[in-house]
């Protein structure tokens, strides 16, 4: 899987969240979000290096359980995931740097 564009507007359970194997890198924000707007070339940038993990790139807000169980306060926030626990985070990617340093985990 390769760079995702969009939020999804839906999110999957925890649960399944929790029992993706390997590697997963979640990625929590809004479209309309200026952050993530800016972020995304960073990122794009640094999922090139790395077309075969998955990327879930989930819509978040109030009332979002999802984003709620990761305790997301700032977007956008990446999380790389390995056999379901957390590995490493980043919050408000500036530069492909910090993106590929994260995925590099």
């Amino acid at each position: 899987m390769a760079y995702v564009a969009n939020y999804a507007a839906e999110a999957p359970e925890r649960a399944l969240v929790d029992a993706m194997p390997g590697d997963v890198l979640l990625e929590f924000g809004a479209n309309w979000c200026g952050h993530c707007q800016g972020a995304q070339p960073a990122i794009a940038a640094a999922l090139r290096a790395h077309p075969a993990l998955p990327h879930l790139k989930i819509e978040d807000g109030p009332g979002r359980r999802l984003g709620r169980s990761f305790r997301i306060k700032l977007w956008p926030t990446l999380i790389l995931l390995r056999d379901g626990q957390e590995v490493g985070r980043v919050v408000r990617p500036n530069s492909e740097q910090e993106v590929g340093e994260l995925l590099a985990g």
